[in-house]
């Protein structure tokens, strides 16, 4: 039995309501709306570090059990400014502690998948190198940095990497350890790997995708958003049903 806990994000709050109200409107009109309303020290932060978020590393779980462990990569993938990250959900669906991802799930971009396949002809058709982590991987975390763009794929916490996945990457990574441990948590090392792959690399947010986060960053500093919008806009619907 997964562990279960309050506040768990369950698949369909990945994106949650308040996320997916802040982008069901043009982001050109929640900017002219709301920028006045945040003062320029905020809208400098988001922006600079919106600046500094990346395409070119996404994380990738294969079918995440503990929603405290799904929860923390999540974190790991947004504190080292991953735009992206795929969940490959296989026999139950994926959900996350909220009392670990600290307001992460905010920021990201979670992309789900039925399955290997379709996660797969995602990144391969996106040029991504997909890598594995293995004890013995070849490669070892310094390594990444010369790809062009990586997606690194980890294994949940009872079976690993499934072999329809293992088939699909083209390297393997190692974290060196020293002790008689033979494996870390799995947050542990997305975070150690994450860490050596995005040092020193550059963000390459399109101009859309930054103006879609800048407005959605406004959206969440800016209270009664909503209610500023709509009473400038109108209501909008989200998931079939309208706000107001």
């Amino acid at each position: 039995m997964r562990r279960n806990s309050p506040g768990l994000l369950d698949t369909d709050a990945l994106l949650p309501l308040r996320v997916r109200l802040a982008e069901a409107r043009d982001p050109e009109a929640v900017i002219a709306t709301l920028e006045p309303f945040v003062l320029e020290r905020r809208r400098d932060k988001i922006l600079r570090t919106l600046g500094d978020r990346l395409n070119a590393v996404t994380v990738v779980f294969d079918d995440p059990y503990d929603p405290h462990n799904g929860a923390a990569v999540m974190r790991s993938a947004e504190a080292f400014g991953c735009q992206t990250v795929h969940i490959v959900e296989r026999e139950k669906p994926f959900l996350a502690a909220t009392s670990v991802t600290r307001g992460a799930e905010k920021w990201i971009d979670v992309a789900r998948h039925k399955g290997a396949e379709s996660c797969v002809s995602t990144l391969k058709s996106e040029s991504f190198a997909v890598v594995g982590t293995h004890p013995e991987g070849e490669l070892l975390p310094n390594d990444l940095a010369r790809f062009e763009k990586v997606a690194l794929v980890l294994g949940n916490e009872r079976d690993g990497i499934r072999p329809d996945l293992t088939a699909a990457c083209t390297h393997f990574v190692r974290v060196p350890m020293r002790g008689f441990v033979e494996s870390l948590n799995v947050s542990v090392t997305a975070a150690i790997l994450l860490a050596a792959t995005t040092a020193g690399r550059k963000g390459d947010l399109s101009a859309a995708q930054t103006r879609r986060m800048y407005a959605r960053g406004l959206w969440f500093s800016v209270p009664n958003a909503e209610q500023i919008l709509e009473a400038t806009f109108g209501p909008v619907t989200v998931d079939g049903t309208p706000t107001t």
